[in-house]
């Protein structure tokens, strides 16, 4: 049966994603609070549906949950731009994208401590999933909000969905006006106009806070 490798060396960095260390992947996920930088892609359809990933029963962090569509560890020595195309490829099959930066903040859970680089893109085809997921499909809007909750998902997904894209509806967002993008995808020669999906600026420099424990967001 396939398992993560526990040796696998992380970069540990501080809450401005500048390297101050390593560790081992099991070093960082035993509960150290050891901060270690990930990567988030949000992928969605021209309808606007979003697609999640299933990960496979053999995963030490939330088997068998759906998740974002695209989500990895920085290796050490490697870039966040560099880390989230390679996750992409390795993941889904896809490299030809343009994501868009959405947020910086701190996961925290009993088991690990992450710093979350998130991104979004908008894509024209259908992701292959690698072999080393469970599949995954686009979930409408619908789905996902009726979904969460559940144990559907996993609680990391959950709580950056609400947080990046709001409430019940986009208006509802907990996002301002300004910071909504509207997508544009290139389908044969022309351009049609796919979904108003909003997306989060970091501010300042500001950092947020996500605690799994808890059951509100904080900003």
């Amino acid at each position: 049966m396939k398992s993560d490798n526990s040796k696998e060396i992380f970069p540990v960095v501080n809450e401005e994603g500048t390297v101050i260390g390593s560790a081992t992947r099991g070093e960082c996920h035993s509960g150290s609070r050891l901060l270690h930088p990930v990567v988030h892609l949000h992928v969605f359809d021209k309808q606007g549906s979003l697609y999640l990933q299933k990960r496979p029963e053999w995963k030490d962090i939330q088997p068998g949950k759906w998740d974002t569509a695209v989500g990895g560890h920085i290796d050490f020595g490697e870039d966040v731009v560099t880390a989230l195309h390679r996750e992409a490829r390795e993941e889904l099959g896809i490299d030809d994208f343009e994501p868009t930066f959405l947020k910086r903040y701190v996961f925290e859970s009993d088991r690990e401590k992450e710093l979350v680089n998130a991104f979004s893109t908008v894509i024209c085809h259908e992701p292959k999933p690698s072999d080393e997921l469970d599949g995954g499909r686009f979930w409408p809007r619908e789905e996902i909000l009726a979904g969460i909750g559940n144990g559907i998902f996993t609680p990391n997904f959950e709580q950056e969905y609400i947080m990046l894209f709001g409430g019940t509806t986009i208006r509802d967002s907990v996002l301002t006006n300004s910071e909504k993008e509207l997508y544009l995808c290139r389908q044969k020669e022309s351009w049609v106009i796919t979904s108003l999906c909003p997306m989060s600026i970091q501010r300042h420099g500001r950092v947020t806070r996500i605690n799994a424990r808890q059951t509100a967001i904080s900003h």
